[in-house]
């Protein structure tokens, strides 16, 4: 065991133990683990860590460049635009002074034009910023400044940077020939459209798709539906096959032309199809069909908008809300109501909505609910929701709640307006002593303003003008129209006008 421990180098250990004759301890016929591992360590660590912290400083050096160039790109552009954002700035002069610019600063200008209103000048640029280099004249730059020219109306530019481009010896493409297409479809001028899809063929540059949409979208802009139908033949006969967008592009147009067979009928083929409709095809279809009324097929639509979770423009949903009023079916506001809250949070709308609902079927425990809901989500009462309240309880007589509810008017900071006068003479007609409000208000200074319509139209369509608001009509049309012209209506000259015309009337009918 002596010769275990003895001090002997690692290099001579394997020839050490070789040499030993049979039988020898196992030990030293062959390294153990722990030597291998030891030695493996030895060997490839050194090599390991000065490969590994040459790459991360090459990495971290690319990357510390990368940061520079950026920063200084970024710091140029920066620059740039201040000086394009100056009063009377002129990019030709910017371009003049600062030599030149890269393809980023110069996009980044054409940009700054288009958002500035100022597309005039972005032809100019061009021409300017391409003469510094030839190789800037060439296909990429010219297709795309056609596109940009195209989309800002500016037609005679983009047909003239066409001509150039082909003076040139440069082709252009699809894409640009599509632009001014839908340029000119856009603004009616079909001839023109016409001639460059005949230009693109000769050209060689075969129409798609979107050379047909355009067209496609611009006969159903200015509702020529027959030309619609002859340009989806044409389409088809030029071996262009008939895609998703455009069956949503002929379903949007013929829906805003109120051509619901024929929004069906198209309707039906992307269904066999399996084809989606886009969101703005749903809400043109939704719109058509409550113009129209047709209650089960706008739910349906309305329903996948909802799904979708599409957002409404609020007159769609006035839109929708008018015919379920106009079908009497009032508690169909509380479920429209209902989902907009769920979807799109509490607004005016909503509650209005939903307040509505229970004001139309006459349910004041409804009302108080909504109230209750209303005060617990810290909405501030407006001369909508106001006005509906009083509104209900003249329906219901309850004379007792409407005068409670006027002297609350001033503390829920709800200021009259010509819905809430009307609302005063007309349950003074049935009983109701107006008078003392009338006079709290005057006092306040409330009947000074000027006349304003601030309550929703959805109040109305429910609850109808009412008399005084009829009476009004009947008295300003009566009126010469200087006289419209030169006054300024007022709540209180208003409410003495009326008041004759009606004093005037009974002493007309009294004396017959």
């Amino acid at each position: 065991m002596a010769n275990l421990v003895s001090p002997v180098p690692i290099r001579h250990l394997r020839f050490k133990c070789g040499a030993i004759a049979k039988p020898c301890n196992p030990l030293f016929l062959k390294p153990f683990p722990g030597f291998r591992s030891l030695l493996t360590r030895i060997r490839l660590s050194p090599v390991r860590i000065s490969r590994t912290d040459t790459f991360s400083q090459r990495a971290s050096l690319q990357h510390k460049t990368l940061l520079v160039e950026t920063y200084h790109e970024h710091r140029i552009l920066k620059s740039l635009l201040r000086k394009l954002q100056q009063q009377d700035s002129s990019p030709l002069r910017i371009l003049e002074e600062d030599g030149d610019w890269s393809k980023d600063q110069f996009w980044a200008v054409v940009r700054f034009l288009k958002h500035a209103s100022r597309s005039k000048e972005i032809l100019q640029v061009f021409d300017m910023w391409k003469k510094i280099e030839e190789c800037r004249i060439n296909e990429l730059n010219y297709n795309k400044i056609i596109r940009v020219l195209a989309e800002e109306g500016m037609m005679v530019e983009a047909v003239a940077a066409l001509q150039e481009m082909k003076t040139h010896g440069l082709k252009p493409s699809s894409g640009a020939y599509n632009s001014i297409i839908h340029g000119f479809s856009m603004e009616g001028k079909f001839s023109d459209a016409l001639f460059f899809l005949s230009e693109m063929k000769v050209s060689n540059v075969l129409p798609d798709t979107e050379t047909y949409d355009s067209l496609i979208q611009g006969y159903g802009k200015f509702k020529m539906y027959d030309e619609m139908g002859l340009c989806v033949k044409k389409m088809e006969w030029d071996g262009c096959s008939l895609g998703q967008t455009t069956y949503n592009i002929l379903i949007r147009e013929f829906s805003k032309g109120g051509l619901l067979q024929r929004v069906e009928s198209v309707y039906q083929r992307m269904l066999s199809k399996k084809m989606l409709l886009h969101s703005s095809t749903l809400v043109a279809m939704l719109e058509a069909y409550a113009r129209f009324g047709i209650v089960t097929k706008m739910e349906k639509i309305y329903r996948k908008l909802m799904n979708s979770e599409t957002p409404l423009k609020d007159d769609l949903i006035r839109k929708i809300a008018e015919v379920y009023i106009e079908n009497y079916m009032y508690s169909r506001l509380e479920d429209l109501g209902l989902d907009l809250l769920s979807t799109f949070g509490g607004t005016e709308l909503v509650w209005c909505l939903r307040l509505l609902s229970y004001a139309c079927l006459l349910s004041r425990k409804g009302m108080d609910i909504i109230v209750g809901e209303m005060q617990g989500a810290k909405v501030q009462w407006n001369v909508t929701l106001a006005n509906i309240t009083m509104l209900a309880y003249v329906k219901m007589n309850d004379f007792t709640h409407l005068r409670i509810f006027l002297s609350q008017l001033s503390a829920l900071r709800v200021k009259p307006d010509i819905v809430t006068i009307g609302i005063i003479f007309d349950a003074t007609r049935m009983g109701f002593d107006g008078s003392r409000t009338l006079e709290r208000w005057r006092r306040m200074g409330y009947l000074h303003r000027v006349v304003e319509m601030e309550t929703d139209s959805l109040v109305l369509a429910a609850f109808g003008k009412g008399h005084f608001l009829k009476t009004c009509e009947e008295v300003y049309s009566s009126l010469r129209p200087e006289d419209r012209e030169r006054k300024t209506w007022t709540y209180d000259r208003l409410v003495d006008l009326v008041s004759k015309h009606i004093e005037g009337s009974m002493s007309r009918r009294t004396t017959k």
